[in-house]
Order: structure tokens, then sequence, then C-alpha cells
């Protein structure tokens, strides 16, 4: 999935920043939806990663309860997004 086109899918812009609380919120609350309805599993990860990247994404056990391979990829994906923001590098 190509992350402007989601940008533009649930925020109508590919700069969120420029909406106001309630357009936000809107947004927001149709990409939960729309995660929690999806059954594809590559399109369902991605749109757990972008709830993520707004801090909205529910734990990975949680999100993925019933999909063992996303969920270790998605513990992995906030492995690896942890190191980035403390370290800088991937590797760590």
């Amino acid at each position: 999935m190509d992350l402007d086109a989601l940008l533009r899918h649930f925020f109508g812009t590919d700069d969120p920043a420029t909406l106001t609380e309630v357009e936000f919120d809107r947004a927001a609350e149709r990409m939960k939806i729309a995660f929690g309805v999806e059954r594809e599993p590559g399109r369902k990860f991605a749109l757990w990663t972008l709830l993520h990247a707004f801090d909205m994404a529910p734990l990975p056990a949680e999100a993925f309860a019933k999909e063992p391979q996303l969920k270790e990829a998605a513990e992995e994906y906030l492995s690896a997004a942890f190191r980035l923001e403390r370290w800088g590098d991937a590797d760590g």
C-alpha cells in the first residue's frame, strides 16, 4: 500500500497536519474502522502501521490475536521503530 494514497484516502490530503482537530478525529475513526474490518493480511498490516504512526495502533497481541505471523511482524516493526528512535539506526 502506498503511504500517500492511504493518507489521501483517510485524511483527504497527504498532509494531515493541515486538518482541524475534528477533521483529524473523523479520519482517525475511519482508519480504525477500516483496520477492524480488513481481512487481507497485507492491507491490515499496512493500516496497523499507519495507525502506529499516529500513535493509535492497538498492541500487536490485540491487533493480530488470530494472526500469529502478523503479530510477530508487528512486534518486530515496533522493535525496529524503537531502535531507530533511540539510536538512529535499525541495527542498534
